[in-house]
């Protein structure tokens, strides 16, 4: 129940940062973009207390050290892959163009007859 408390006000936390961004309407845009933002920051600090705010933390440093063990491509390798990915297309492109144009000659020309 207090978690739902707590997510209620972070809520209105935020829709109150929102209808600061209107209600300075005759403020500098700084101001009021500021309003929205402490509005976001109140929100999220006040979400962050709750145990599902909690488990996102928690997810999210797991998601960062997940991110740490990954061996990723050098530079050479995903160039190569990058050139053999570009090089498919090209292959593919002129094969369907033809293909394209073959079924092209075979209707128009050979069946339907209408010469261009």
């Amino acid at each position: 129940m207090a978690d739902k408390l707590k997510f209620s006000l972070a809520l209105l936390l935020l829709v109150v940062g929102i209808a600061g961004f209107y209600y300075l309407g005759e403020q500098p845009m700084i101001v009021r973009v500021l309003s929205v933002l402490a509005g976001i920051g109140a929100g999220v600090a006040v979400a962050w207390f709750t145990s599902p705010g909690q488990r996102f933390t928690n997810f999210s440093r797991e998601a960062v050290a997940e991110t740490k063990k990954v061996v990723w491509p050098t530079r050479r390798e995903t160039l190569q892959v990058t050139g053999v990915v570009f090089g498919f297309v090209l292959v593919m492109a002129v094969v369907l163009w033809a293909t394209d144009k073959s079924l092209e000659w075979v209707l128009y020309d050979l069946i339907l007859g209408w010469k261009k």
